[in-house]
C-alpha cells in the first residue's frame, strides 16, 4: 500500500504547551487525522511525536512519503545525521548529547521496516494538508494552554475577617481576698453562767466526783 503523509508540531512557549497532527491519506484517496500533545514540550519533539503516531498507523513494507515543513526531522534523515549520531555514540559533533534520543530511537526503528522518503514543504506557504496539520496542532496546544490558565487561575476564596474580640480585664498580680467580718464575742451574764455550771454537774459521770487518781470500781 502507499501513503502520504503530512505532519506538524506546534509548542506555546517552547517549551510549554504542545500540539502535534498528521494526516494520512492512502492511495483510495481515505484520508485519516491523527492529533494529540503535551502540557510541557518543546515544537521539536512535537515534530517528531506527529511523524512517530502516523508511521504506526501504516504496516511494515508499505511506502511512504512523508511531508514536513521541520528540517530538523527532515535532515536528519536526508542529510545523514541520525546515521552519524549513532556512530558517534549519540553526541553531535560537537561533542554534546543528542536532544530527544528517546524519540529518534522510536522513529527509526519504524523506518527501518518502511520504505519511507521525506519532503520539505514551506510552512504557512498555502498547502492545504500542511495548513490542516498546523490548525489541528495548534488548536490542541490552545487548549492544552487554556486548560492550565484555568487550572492555574482559579481565584482563592475570600478572605473572611476574623470577628473582633474584647480584650481581657487586666487582672493584677496580687488578687484580693476578701475577710469576713470579725465576729465579737458576747459577755454572758452571771446568772447565765451559774445555771450553765448547774447543768453540767446534773450531766457529769461517777468518774467526774471522784479525787484525782483514784479510779471507780462500776
Amino acid at each position: 500500500m502507499n501513503y502520504k503523509i503530512y505532519t506538524d508540531g506546534s509548542c506555546l512557549g517552547n517549551p510549554g504547551a504542545g500540539g502535534w497532527a498528521a494526516v494520512i491519506v492512502d492511495e483510495n484517496n481515505h484520508r485519516e487525522e491523527i492529533f494529540g500533545g503535551e502540557a510541557n514540550t518543546t515544537n521539536n519533539r512535537m515534530e517528531l511525536t506527529a511523524a512517530i503516531c502516523a508511521l504506526k498507523k501504516i504496516s511494515a513494507d508499505d511506502n511512504v512519503e512523508l511531508f514536513t515543513d521541520s528540517s530538523y526531522l527532515k535532515n536528519a534523515f536526508t542529510n545523514g545525521w541520525l546515521a552519524k549520531w549513532k556512530r558517534n555514540g549519540w553526541k553531535t559533533s560537537n561533542k554534546k548529547p543528542v536532544l530527544n534520543k528517546d524519540l529518534w530511537l522510536e522513529l527509526d526503528e519504524l523506518i527501518s521496516s518502511r520504505r519511507v522518503n521525506f519532503h520539505w514543504v514551506k510552512g504557512h506557504a498555502g498547502h492545504f494538508f500542511n495548513e490542516r496539520c498546523d490548525e489541528l496542532a495548534r488548536g490542541y496546544a490552545t487548549r492544552l494552554k487554556s486548560s492550565q490558565k484555568k487550572f492555574l487561575s482559579v481565584e482563592p476564596p475570600p478572605k473572611v475577617e476574623s470577628p473582633q474580640v474584647n480584650p481581657l480585664p487586666r487582672v493584677e498580680n496580687s488578687v484580693p481576698v476578701e475577710v469576713p467580718p470579725r465576729v465579737e464575742k458576747i459577755s454572758e451574764s452571771p446568772k447565765v453562767i451559774e445555771r450553765r455550771k448547774i447543768e453540767r454537774q446534773k450531766i457529769s459521770t461517777p468518774e467526774d466526783n471522784l479525787p484525782r487518781g483514784q479510779l471507780s470500781l462500776f
